[in-house]
């Protein structure tokens, strides 16, 4: 692969929650940036209005389009190098439409499909959210099927997401929800890290065809000492109220889909701790020893700037 700065990258999904963190990251590393985008409307909301205008400010290239157009987008992918989906998760299974694109197209030198989340080959969760993973691993094997160069990428989890989620640092509450024990290692990592740690890999010749996972030693944390963590940073106390896992067991149960799918993600990293189920092995790459350039946020640091200024809670589901 050419060098870094030669690279043109194109990114599926760049309005959304993760990510506009990408086309940030790639602009700022230089590389020539496309973004495909739907076509702007009367529906279009405002945020979305001017993320495309600070686009445009940085030079990104957006092109407006549908993914059932075929041929616009095999020609846009011509254009490029790479390919990054980070499309959300009711349009996984729309990326075979990246993936016959790409087959025509015969140029790409990496594509990135929309993972960024646990390892979906070696986790096997509550069935709400097996299922969704189940389609992520249909486009993994599609990928491969096709002979597409790739580099799958394992972020775990969003951690300024998540850390508004458990501790709702907005609505200054006097308690906290647990779910469990409390006791289950998560993997937190700040979205700007992730995001600048996928441009890397995904112009990186050794990381070809390979998974690479995000789990830093000092961002791994459970729920119990990421609250004793909070409490230390705002000197308040909170209350823990422990959820049982029976009870999220029955609500994802119960719940119509999509609504079953957090509590079944909530299940599976914070109760049975999947993320942090498997050992790393000879053949797995971990994120944080690649580049001595590029350091992860410690999740200290990550709590520091909710401290300073609070990102605002996502809006987005989980991804």
């Amino acid at each position: 692969m050419d060098s870094e700065a030669t690279n043109k990258i194109l990114i599926f999904g760049g309005t959304g929650y993760i990510g506009k963190y990408m086309v940030k990251a790639s602009v700022s590393l230089g590389h020539k940036t496309y973004v495909y985008a739907r076509p702007i409307s009367e529906k279009t909301s405002l945020s979305k209005l001017q993320l495309h205008k600070e686009f445009q400010s940085l030079g990104v290239i957006i092109v407006q389009g549908e993914l059932d157009e075929h041929e616009k987008l095999v020609s846009v992918i011509r254009e490029v190098d790479v390919v990054i989906s980070a499309l959300a998760y009711p349009q996984v299974l729309d990326q075979f439409k990246i993936i016959d694109a790409i087959k025509v197209a015969g140029n790409i030198k990496r594509f990135l499909p929309s993972d960024f989340g646990c390892e979906e080959d070696r986790v096997r969760p509550l069935p709400p959210f097996d299922n969704f993973l189940e389609k992520k691993r249909r486009i993994r094997r599609a990928i491969e099927a096709a002979g597409i160069p790739y580099t799958f990428v394992s972020a775990n989890c969003f951690g300024a997401y998540f850390v508004n989620f458990l501790l709702r640092p907005y609505d200054q509450p006097d308690h906290i929800l647990v779910y469990g024990s409390g006791e289950a290692k998560a993997v937190l990592n700040y979205e700007e890290d992730i995001a600048m740690c996928t441009i890397k890999v995904a112009n990186d010749p050794k990381m070809c065809n390979r998974v690479v996972i995000y789990r830093p030693q000092k961002n791994i944390i459970s729920q119990l000492e990421l609250i004793s963590l909070w409490e230390q940073k705002t000197g308040r106390t909170f209350k823990r109220v422990h959820i049982a896992e029976e009870d999220l067991v029955k609500q994802a149960e119960t719940l119509p889909h999509p609504e079953n799918i957090p509590i079944s993600i909530l299940h599976c990293i914070f109760v049975k701790g999947e993320i942090m189920s498997f050992e790393l092995d000879k053949n797995d790459i971990e994120a944080s020893k690649l580049y001595s350039d590029f350091q992860f946020s410690t999740i200290d640091q990550l709590l520091d700037i909710f401290l300073s200024d609070p990102p605002r809670p996502a809006s987005a589901a989980f991804e």
